[in-house]
């Protein structure tokens, strides 16, 4: 992925005790010095996570959402001012190229994004324009986006620059309209995922510090925000998807496409793969054995026993880790994308630090996703013998 310009450091990173995030989350805290305690006042609503080392694009033009329709998985057409949903544009074959939060003011469109995939996105869809009447800026250096999980504090009022406040909600906590889910329908995590994000003019980031200091604001990192993320399956472009991925594989039919809305770039492969086939690999969750204090980082090989006919048995790699943390109630966890034909009831391993992570599977992605059109069956014709 393209790498956006950076942004300076948030002024965030000046409080008592902040650890600056490495990688594309550079410039902003992963936690103030407490990541637990940070987790529940997310949880509690009480927090705010500064996110803005984030991308911000916004699509103008009366052509906005058809055209954003017409190029990406989810239906936008009848995108109302002030709603919010998320959509992904896929490569010609259905591989995952980009993912973005989405939300109309009534005169622009809003794009939310990791800054990572920023460049290569609004250069592609430049390329896309043709004749059309649309407009797409690069606003990051102008608003910075903030998240939570209650209600937006008073001292940072969100921009409203076409008077409509610009605050995303995360559809995850439900399947969304035209979307399917392949989890278990019952008690997925995602239905207590309550969280949004919403933009700011950047000089109001300076008004946070010492609202923290009179104790009018509380705020959380990184870390805190990713153990939840994580608890609740939802995927994260930065650190879910690689260059195989397809929206099945990490459940995102559940938000991000509408499966019956007219054709895009990728869709064929999208149909192709639910109706009548299963995605190669699937998402986890991981409850990790965490006695030896070691949390596995970003790629680290997952493994699993594999018994050779005639042979002793013998550790294969099976998967990667995706993310990983320390959560407040269920300990270290990690996502992690392995084969689809990985039995469900065994021990896998992480290879992390010299160190075999036992790990037990919590299903997000059934080995039974997709083939979901009723198609009988023609019997074979073998060689017929004359009578």
């Amino acid at each position: 992925m393209d790498t956006a310009a950076t942004t300076s450091a948030s002024p965030l990173l000046g409080l008592d005790g902040a650890v600056e995030a490495h990688g594309s989350d550079a410039g902003v805290a992963a936690h103030y010095g407490n990541p637990v305690v940070e987790q529940r006042r997310l949880v509690a609503g009480e927090a705010i996570v500064d996110l803005s080392s984030r991308g911000v694009l916004r699509v103008a033009g009366p052509d906005r959402l058809s055209w954003l329709n017409s190029l990406s998985s989810q239906a936008l057409l009848e995108l109302a001012p002030g709603e919010s949903t998320e959509t992904l544009l896929l490569d010609p074959s259905g591989r995952l190229e980009y993912a973005m939060g989405v939300f109309d003011d009534g005169v622009a469109t809003w794009l939310f994004l990791e800054a990572a995939e920023l460049l290569g996105l609004q250069a592609w869809l430049e390329k896309m324009r043709f004749m059309l009447r649309v407009e797409i800026t690069d606003l990051t250096a102008e608003f910075a986006t903030v998240g939570t999980m209650g209600e937006v504090p008073s001292i940072l009022r969100p921009a409203a620059p076409n008077g409509i406040p610009l605050v995303w909600q995360d559809p995850w906590s439900e399947v969304t309209r035209g979307g399917v889910q392949y989890a278990a329908a019952a008690g997925h995590p995602g239905d207590r995922w309550n969280w949004s994000e919403f933009l700011v003019r950047r000089a109001d980031l300076d008004l946070v510090p010492d609202a923290v200091s009179r104790g009018e604001l509380a705020v959380a990192g990184l870390l805190a925000l990713e153990a939840l993320r994580i608890a609740a399956w939802r995927p994260r472009a930065a650190t879910e998807v690689d260059e195989k991925s397809i929206p099945h594989e990490l459940d995102w039919l559940r938000t991000a496409v509408h499966l019956n809305k007219g054709c895009y770039r990728g869709q064929e492969t999208v149909a192709k793969v639910h109706n009548l086939g299963h995605p190669p690999r699937r998402l986890v969750m991981l409850h990790l054995d965490g006695s030896d204090s070691v949390l596995p980082g970003h790629g680290d090989d997952v493994q699993g026993t594999r018994v050779a006919p005639g042979g002793e048995p013998e550790l294969r790699s099976v998967g990667t880790i995706t993310s990983s943390a320390i959560h407040h109630e269920l300990g270290p966890i990690a996502l992690a994308v392995v084969k689809r034909t990985v039995p469900a009831d065994i021990t896998l391993y992480v290879q992390s630090q010299g160190l075999a992570i036992a790990a037990s599977q919590e299903i997000i992605v059934p080995q039974s996703a997709g083939s979901v059109a009723d198609i009988p069956r023609l019997p074979r014709l073998g060689i017929r013998r004359p009578h």
